[in-house]
């Protein structure tokens, strides 16, 4: 299942399944450009894996960690399929990162590797937009990361049997392909992410493990259209603008 949040027409937030060009609610059949699409779920927080993709360590000029690089992104930072993000003030390298998120399905603490799946509900598309002016010289990343609507997500959760083992990513911007990349590529397995993580955090069910970027990332202009696709999952698009 493809599960996906709507606004509909009334005002009412729904939830249905993205199948092919349609979106089933239990009110009918729809045509997306007839829906707010909504985030698909509400985290109460996004952890983020940094370098988890050889490629973009290299890129970066930066060593693969010995362990996976955790840092978060709070509620605030989430947008939706469809969305304009409205850039930071005065920020010169604003960049986009397209990644696999693996969605929460229960509450969970030290979870074991060999449990990992069974507490995945599936996966989504984020673009972990990222603002380098200030990343590149503060500790904790908060400027850089954390701004409103950094995150945006969906379309829709996909369940682990549509998303495979090598399902790849990429993002293209105005329709020019920037990033591409693989799950396979992974430098720490979900396996590994999700009882890493969970050694130091309960997760809530839909939380998002955002799994890092592979090579590619590159500045946002005003007015740029970014897709995200993940295998399995489909297309998350967002416009952005400058302040």
């Amino acid at each position: 299942m493809r599960r996906v949040r709507v606004r509909d027409d009334a005002g009412s937030i729904r939830n249905g399944e993205w199948i092919d060009d349609e979106i089933v609610l239990n009110t009918g059949t729809y045509d997306p450009s007839a829906l707010t699409i909504l985030p698909p779920v509400e985290p109460t927080k996004i952890v983020c894996v940094g370098l988890n993709y050889a490629d973009h360590a290299a890129e970066e000029d930066m060593s693969i960690p010995d362990r996976p690089m955790l840092f978060l992104k709070p509620p605030n930072t989430i947008s939706s399929h469809g969305d304009t993000v409205v850039l930071p003030r005065n920020k010169d390298e604003v960049e986009f990162e397209a990644e696999i998120g693996i969605v929460i399905g229960t509450q969970c603490r030290n979870v074991d590797e060999t449990d990992a799946m069974d507490v995945v509900a599936g996966f989504t598309c984020v673009d972990d937009l990222s603002n380098r002016d200030d990343q590149r010289v503060e500790q904790n990343w908060v400027r850089g990361k954390a701004f409103d609507n950094a995150a945006p997500i969906g379309p829709v959760v996909a369940g682990p049997e549509h998303v495979p083992e090598d399902a790849r990513v990429q993002l293209a911007v105005n329709g020019e392909k920037r990033q591409s990349s693989s799950r396979s590529e992974w430098i720490f397995s979900l396996e590994e992410l999700v009882s890493e993580v969970t050694q130091y955090m309960t997760l809530e069910r839909g939380d998002i493990i955002s799994t890092g970027t592979p090579a590619g990332v590159g500045p946002l202009e005003d007015g740029d259209t970014v897709e995200v696709t993940v295998e399995g999952v489909g297309t998350l698009e967002h416009t952005v603008k400058r302040e």
